[in-house]
């Protein structure tokens, strides 16, 4: 029997995501994220700058739906993200032979990038390409404002999770993301997350990750007590053994560059602050960049291939 969330997966009274706006979306009704029921993707490419488990040495196909359920005002991927940017519609046959491609040429893993509010989208995909004789790693690119039933009735479907705990304070989720909630919304999940995988990362013998739970956090500028809060979450609500990606290469996107803190990179004082507090904490896996990081991660989603 399917659950409530998969029965309302984004089409009619969609809940598919804790925005509930509860628009019948194949009807041509859009709620917040402005999206229909249609495949709304902003690119499929290869990606080899992900963390090493996930990108492996034959980088991972990555589907970018356009659009999100977080509108963050900092978004690295505001190309795409905007929710009245275009959003380019194609059909599943499309999608699939385009993914198919890449997996034809050696990646083993299919990655869905922003997939919130467009669940039953990444479900079809999954299924088409079962359907077709592909078994690829599936790995869920997510903010974590997901409900957790929705992460529950992904169970088969997705072996990997990757999400990005952003925010432990509400205050600052409400100011930045529009969604007070997001503390409490993405912890849930994640317990959900967790419940699935664990704190073990499965590898294959080419190390990438077949399946597990990877939690990335982005360092904000001026916010270094939040991202100790994020830390100890993960620690006291999940483990310290669980992988964490520490990722220092936040840059002001175009739209905040006078913030007066937004609009600048994190400084050396508030790299190590963060990193110290992720070693006392006792965190043991995972991975952390280097502040020179800043410079590398930009993509470009205007070209074919936006990471080269």
């Amino acid at each position: 029997m399917s659950s409530k969330d998969e029965r309302q997966s984004g089409e009619r009274g969609c809940e598919t995501c804790p925005r509930s706006c509860r628009v019948d979306r194949a009807a041509g009704a859009v709620g917040y994220c402005r999206s229909g029921s249609a495949l709304e993707i902003a690119s499929i490419c290869l990606h080899r700058g992900e963390e090493p488990a996930i990108s492996g040495e034959r980088g991972i196909c990555n589907i970018f739906f356009s659009h999100c359920n977080l509108q963050c005002v900092f978004c690295q991927n505001f190309q795409i993200s905007r929710n009245d940017s275009p959003a380019r519609n194609m059909s599943l046959d499309e999608t699939v032979s385009i993914a198919a491609r890449f997996l034809d040429e050696g990646a083993t893993s299919i990655g869905f990038v922003s997939p919130s509010h467009m669940i039953s989208q990444m479900r079809s995909i999954v299924e088409a390409l079962r359907a077709g004789g592909y078994r690829p790693i599936v790995v869920m690119n997510t903010n974590a404002y997901d409900r957790a039933g929705t992460i529950a009735s992904l169970e088969d479907v997705v072996d990997v999770y990757l999400p990005d705990m952003k925010y432990m304070d509400h205050s600052l989720a409400l100011e930045l993301s529009g969604a007070w909630n997001y503390p409490d919304v993405a912890l849930a999940a994640l317990r959900e997350m967790h419940r699935q995988k664990g704190s073990n990362l499965a590898l294959g013998d080419d190390g990438t990750a077949s399946s597990g739970l990877i939690v990335r956090h982005l360092i904000i500028p001026g916010q270094v007590e939040n991202s100790k809060a994020v830390l100890r979450a993960i620690a006291e609500e999940l483990s310290p053994s669980v992988h964490v990606s520490l990722m220092s290469q936040y840059y002001p996107a175009p739209g905040i560059a006078g913030h007066p803190w937004l609009g600048r990179t994190i400084t050396r004082g508030e790299y190590d602050e963060v990193l110290d507090e992720l070693e006392r904490l006792g965190f043991h896996r995972g991975w952390v960049q280097e502040l020179e990081s800043q410079e590398t991660y930009r993509p470009d989603f205007t070209k074919p291939h936006p990471f080269e």
